[in-house]
């Protein structure tokens, strides 16, 4: 139903319309952005992505049937001595494809990279707390909390929680079955 194929330049502009506002940018990317999302951002993102001996992996989810970007998604902080990474930038951006299960199917994606091509031991990944649909794909896919990082960025006058949140390769091997 999905593929992630690398994040290239000529996806910057369509990732560009997802973002939508300051708020939306700072749920999918923390502070590492500003708004509003630029190509000039976006170079410097890809920039060392993608290469071998990197350490990070940028994707785009793309709908098999469809031939169309639906979604973004990265693998970073790939550290092969100790055998993990972390998963981030994770969205369904085209919104007539969110609520169908994507999500969980573009974890499962990445995380076959992860165990099976990259041969890492853990992946983790950060959420706010207040993002509910997000966590329940997490734990779907088979993530467990190991806990909650509280007031940990500021948007307007108020502060965000956020959960990390974790997966062994031995865990992800048993829930997949």
């Amino acid at each position: 139903m999905i593929a992630l194929r690398y994040f290239e330049p000529p996806d910057f502009q369509t990732l560009i319309q997802w973002v939508d506002s300051p708020a939306f940018l700072l749920q999918w990317a923390g502070s590492s952005f500003y708004y509003p999302l630029t190509e000039a951002q976006l170079e410097d993102y890809v920039r060392d992505a993608n290469q071998g001996g990197s350490t990070k992996l940028i994707y785009c989810v793309v709908h098999n049937e469809k031939d169309k970007v639906i979604g973004h998604i990265s693998l970073t902080k790939i550290d092969h001595r100790n055998k993990s990474a972390r998963i981030g930038r994770v969205l369904v951006g085209d919104e007539r494809y969110r609520g169908q299960g994507l999500g969980e199917l573009m974890i499962q994606e990445m995380l076959k990279i992860a165990f099976n091509e990259l041969k890492l031991h853990r992946v983790t990944l950060g959420v706010f707390d207040f993002n509910s649909g997000a966590i329940a794909c997490y734990e779907k896919a088979g993530f467990t909390k190991e806990g909650l990082f509280r007031d940990t960025l500021k948007h307007n006058d108020t502060y965000w929680s956020q959960w990390e949140m974790s997966i062994l390769e031995e865990e992800w091997r048993e829930h997949k079955q």
